[in-house]
């Protein structure tokens, strides 16, 4: 069993690239199962009926002056209609899960509980993360601007813990320590950060919820996964079981990108299985 649970579309305002064109890719690739889970993030982009929508220059990297994406969350009755379509489509030769990535934060948090409770019926996953604290981005160092890396990244798991502790329907934690990729500072030592991250996974567990392995760590040229192996064995060791493996591709060249390699270490800690979802509800596979 192969899957790729974070995948990216033209319905994010980060990618240009066809829902055909990904699961092309993945059936190409003889994956099994796939989760698109196209970006959210209340707090920095609007929905698309509010109107006035903000063009931007971004590409995987940061800027690009020939690349316009609008400042916008998905279209989701064009997103759910679509992935409707494309599991119709290719029924028989992959299976496609309806996810969405929340980029939640504290003061967003009753937004997306609204969000959730409109397409409930709609989704089979999704993801928590947090690309930015106080409506600041981490990819363009807004949020470490003027902090020490003590600050910021103390200031962004602390932020991950008060998220969890009040908004419960989301499926795994996405690249959780996603602050160590855009750090220039360099990776900040877990030892100082691990009695948060202890709370986090200890609350992450108890709720039932999961992790992720972000398999984008590769291409990033991260020293470590994502989450870092550390992270990988305290949730190990804490009790944790529920394991998401994504590529977080916006282009298909990354699509299923080093997904037997994280299965492999995956394997190498002592985890025995990891997880598709159904409405919700993780289904186990051996790795």
């Amino acid at each position: 069993m192969r899957t790729d649970y974070h995948i990216h579309s033209e319905f994010s305002d980060d990618s240009k690239e066809l829902m055909e064109t990904q699961i092309e890719r993945a059936i190409e690739l003889g994956l099994d199962e796939i989760c698109f889970t196209d970006h959210v993030d209340y707090g920095i982009k609007k929905d698309w009926d509010e109107g006035n929508i903000e063009w931007i220059v971004t590409n995987e990297k940061g800027f690009d002056p020939n690349s316009r994406n609008p400042l916008a969350n998905v279209n989701y009755p064009e997103y759910f209609s679509k992935l409707s379509r494309m599991q119709e489509t290719y029924k028989g030769k992959i299976r496609i899960k309806k996810g969405l990535e929340f980029g939640i934060q504290s003061s967003t948090v009753s937004k997306f509980e609204s969000l959730f409770e409109r397409y409930e019926n709609e989704l089979d996953f999704v993801l928590l993360s947090m690309h930015q604290v106080d409506n600041l981005t981490l990819w363009d160092q807004s949020y470490q601007s003027g902090k020490s890396q003590q600050e910021y990244n103390e200031g962004y798991y602390n932020e991950i813990l008060k998220v969890i502790r009040t908004f419960k329907n989301y499926s795994v934690l996405a690249h959780l320590d996603l602050i160590a990729r855009y750090d220039d500072n360099g990776v900040y030592p877990f030892e100082k950060v691990r009695d948060i991250i202890t709370e986090i996974l200890k609350t992450a567990i108890a709720d039932g919820k999961g992790i992720e392995i972000n398999t984008s760590s590769w291409h990033y040229e991260l020293n470590d996964t994502q989450p870092s192996r550390k992270i990988l064995k305290l949730y190990k060791e804490l009790g944790g079981r529920i394991i998401a493996i994504g590529s977080d591709a916006h282009y298909d060249r990354y699509l299923g990108d080093h997904i037997d390699e994280a299965m492999k270490i995956l394997k190498e800690i002592g985890f025995e299985e990891f997880c598709t979802f159904e409405r919700m509800k993780p289904v186990f596979h051996r790795l």
